[in-house]
Parts: C-alpha cells; structure tokens; sequence
C-alpha cells in the first residue's frame, strides 16, 4: 500500500567539461561520459526498485544542446522505464529551458513534461487509498526572477500532492536567484511533498510538507565536491513518508589538504602524500575518486616541490594509478619554506624574495597590469569555463591576489640555486 517515485534534478547530460587542470585525456574522458553514465544508475534504480514513477526537476541538459546523439540516448532511457511501465514526469529548469532536444523529441507515452503553464496530473493509483496528484510548471525562458510558486494549481483536497519546482530558494551560495521562494511559503502551500531542483547540494526539511533538493547525480568539477545522489522515496497508506538517499556519481571530487612540514627526503615526501591518498581514496563513496591536492606546512623542500611540481604530479599520478580508480585532478602547492631560510642574510635571493613580496605585488601599476593580463586571459577562455576567474569583481581581485602570489613563488623557486637548496 505505497506509492513509491525516484526524485532525481540537475543531471546536466552531455555538460562539457569546466575544468582547465583535466589534462589527463583518460581523466577527461571519465568526466565528460560521467554525467550519461549516472542517468543509467538513475534509470537501473527506478527498474530495480520497481518504483512507480520518476520525477526529474529541471537541467536535465546543460544548455541549448544540438546533438542528436543525446536526444537518441535519452529515448533509449526513457524508453526503459516505458517497458517497465514506470511512468516519467519532467519540468525544465533554467539550463534546458531553450533545449532544441525537450522541444522537439519525441518521448514515449508514459513521459509527462509539463510546459510554461502550471498543470497537474491526478494519478488514480491502486496502491494507496488516496489519490496522487503531481504539479509542475516548466520554466518558459532562461530567466526566471520571480516566484514560480503563485502560477501553481491549488493543491486537490483529500490527495497525495507533491509539486516539481525548480528554484534556489532565498538564495544560495554559488547558484543565481531563480525562481526565488522561501521555505515557509513552501511550508503554507498545503502540499505534502516539494520536489525541488536547481542548488547541487542535497538539503531535506521533513514535516507535514517535505521539502527536498536531491542535489545533483554527478560533480562535473572541484566546486561540486563530494558523494552526489538521488532520493529515493515512498509515500505510505497513512501518508507518511520515507526518503532515503541513494548515491549515483561515477567519479567524485573531492580536495585534500596535506600537511608537508617537517618533510626533508624527496623520496619522504612522495609516500607521505601517497599514504593520506589512499587513506582517502578508501572513504570516497564512487566508483571513481578525483582529488585536488593542496600542500601546506613548512619543509626544507618548499622551493624544490614548487620548481618540480611537474615531476611531483606525475611521481603522484602513478602512486594514484597503484590505488587503482584514483585520480589526481591538480596539485595545488602552498607549502612555505623554514622560515630560518626566508630570513637568512646568506642567501643570495633574501634580498629579492622581500622585494617582490613587500615593494612589488601590491603596488596600483602592478595590480593593474595584472587586471589586465586575467582579463585577456578570461576573454579567450570558453563561456562554460570564464567562471574560474570568480563571479563578481570582489572575487576575481582575490583570484587575481591568489595567482600573482602563487606566480612570485614559483619564480623565487627556479631561481633558487642548488648549492642554497643544500
């Protein structure tokens, strides 16, 4: 006696990649599949679980996308859950709202998508001694900077109604203001269950009204770190409700930060990091684990880890290669050296090591310069990658800070002679 459905949002399909550090080709081509690769989990649940219904709330592609090849896969999917007579219900969110693909595709019959105008679909379903009625309102255009909520149909007295919407809420960080509403107006809406997308970090607020954001099935780069999934939930014949999470990313980021200080042995140093990567690899939840590693501390070896960080990665590389399904992303270096050596009047390059960081990098003429290089840089980068950069000028300064600082240290440690590295 329930009625059971897969509440998945934001799949992106076919999402290029974000990442300029993807370099490694097998690496790039984990990611750039990872996104396909994760619908298919969605798709093997909802035939595993024998749920009855699929509920996918908006970005189920990431922009107006062309490619046939796409459109045949998701028919194929979608068909699926047609054999197994798993009914489909989609709205479109602020990514596909333009898709050429959710136009024009022709889906099978059990496939709702609902369009710019709210409407709801009463589903007389044998298992539960109450209705099910299932709302959605797709978004019209790109830009949604009102509340969607007011366009919805009134919930249906004596009924199970859960509602699609695709928003981010009052606002979070990292995502644009979409179809902005608050938790309490979802709360007073009389429905017992939202079914939300848009933000990719999974949230649930349990009670009389459910109101859960599944997050996203898979990262697609370092600032969508961590396990992603899907909910899986079950309406009972009392209306009560479970919702349990269940994880369907191939590859998950995730960042590491290691502490080097007091490393002196290059050779030390490469399995100390190796160590704390497998010891991390062993908690990702993924089939695959992509990290971003960042060293800090202070060691003898600051100036030899930043001029050979190149050779350091790939020492790294095929330590992640032994693991087995673990990735190194990019090598972040942070690591300062002793600070007997900063201070040391011996060494030849004291002099400019205090000259570049306390006369040069915060002067007007060299932050303006540097304005102007990331600038050009960022005019020439693809759309889907320019957010490297930041997102408003307060960010972009700090970035811009964050390079030139990094930059400066990496030049001191070419410099750095092999006698003073002794």
């Amino acid at each position: 006696m329930t009625f059971r459905f897969v509440h998945a949002a934001d799949i992106h399909l076919d999402s290029p990649l974000r990442s300029l550090a993807l370099r490694n080709s097998e690496l790039a081509e984990l990611i750039g599949n990872a996104t396909r690769q994760a619908f298919v989990r969605i798709i093997d649940l909802c035939i595993a679980q024998n749920v009855d219904a699929l509920l996918i709330v908006g970005d189920l592609y990431d922009g107006d996308q062309t490619s046939m090849k796409t459109a045949r896969f998701l028919h194929e999917q979608l068909k699926r859950l047609d054999d197994a007579k798993i009914s489909t219900f989609i709205i479109r969110g602020n990514h596909d709202a333009l898709s050429r693909i959710t136009k024009e595709l022709v889906l099978p019959d059990s496939v709702k998508l609902f369009g710019g105008r709210a409407e709801v679909v009463e589903i007389d379903h044998a298992d539960t001694p109450f209705p099910i009625c299932i709302h959605g309102l797709s978004f019209a255009q790109a830009h949604a900077p009102d509340s969607l909520l007011p366009k919805y149909k009134h919930p249906q007295a004596g009924a199970f109604n859960i509602g699609l919407l695709h928003t981010s809420l009052a606002g979070s960080e990292g995502h644009d203001l979409y179809a902005p509403c608050s938790i309490k107006d979802l709360q007073e809406s009389g429905f017992q269950y939202w079914a939300l997308g848009h933000i990719h970090k999974r949230s649930i607020v349990e009670g009389s009204c459910a109101i859960v954001m599944p997050g996203m099935p898979q990262g697609r780069d370092i600032n969508e770190a961590g396990a992603k999934s899907v909910s899986l939930v079950t309406v009972n014949h009392d209306r009560s409700i479970e919702i349990v999470e269940h994880v369907t990313s191939i590859a998950q980021f995730e960042r590491l930060t290691i502490n080097v200080g007091g490393l002196v042995e290059w050779p030390e140093l490469v399995q100390f990091i190796g160590a704390a990567l497998q010891q991390n690899a062993g908690m990702v939840t993924a089939e695959h684990g992509v990290f971003r590693v960042l060293l800090t501390g202070q060691t003898a070896l600051a100036w030899r880890i930043r001029r050979d960080g190149d050779l350091l990665m790939e020492e790294l590389q095929a330590k992640a290669m032994s693991i087995g399904q673990t990735w190194i992303e990019k090598l972040e270096i942070a690591c300062e050296p002793l600070a007997e050596n900063l201070s040391s009047k011996s060494d030849p390059l004291h002099d400019l090591y205090h000259l570049v960081h306390e006369d040069v990098l915060s002067t007007p003429a060299f932050q303006a310069d540097a304005q102007k290089i990331a600038e050009e840089l960022k005019a020439q980068l693809p759309a889907e990658c320019r957010d490297i950069f930041g997102q408003d000028e307060a960010e972009f300064q700090t970035i811009i800070d964050g390079l030139v600082k990094v930059g400066a240290e990496n030049v001191i440690a070419r410099l750095q002679s092999d006698e003073s590295e002794a």
